[in-house]
C-alpha cells in the first residue's frame, strides 16, 4: 500500500549553479523510475548554511512530495547517499488529514 512522503534534498551545487535544474530533473526521473508517484516538486533556491560544513557553505534545496511503498524509502536513501550531487536528504511521512463531520446546528423553536 502506497503512502505519502516528503523528501527534502539539499544539493551540492558548488560550481554547478547553471545545471541545478538538470540535476533536479534527473532526481525526479530516478524517483519515478523506482516507482514513486510524484505529486509536487518545490525548487526552493540556494540557501546559506548556519554552520559551514567543510568547504561547502550553501546548498540548493528541493522538496519532493510523492506516494510510494514504505520499503522504497530505504532504497532511495542508499541510492542518493552514493550520489555526489546530493549533500543531505531527509524523508518524512505525510499523514492523511481526516475530515471531521460537519457540526449539526440546533434549530430554534
Amino acid at each position: 500500500m502506497k503512502k505519502r512522503y516528503e523528501a527534502l534534498l539539499v544539493l551540492n551545487s558548488q560550481g554547478k549553479e547553471d545545471s541545478v535544474h538538470d540535476i533536479v530533473d534527473r532526481l525526479e526521473s530516478e524517483l519515478k523510475k523506482e516507482g514513486a508517484e510524484i505529486e509536487q516538486v518545490q525548487k526552493m533556491d540556494k540557501r546559506q548554511f548556519s554552520y559551514a560544513a567543510g568547504a561547502l557553505d550553501a546548498g540548493f534545496y528541493v522538496n519532493f512530495v510523492f506516494q510510494a511503498d514504505p520499503q522504497l524509502i530505504t532504497k532511495l536513501r542508499s541510492k542518493f547517499k552514493l550520489d555526489p550531487e546530493v549533500y543531505l536528504q531527509n524523508y518524512q511521512r505525510l499523514w492523511e488529514k481526516k475530515e471531521k463531520p460537519a457540526k449539526k446546528i440546533a434549530k430554534a423553536k
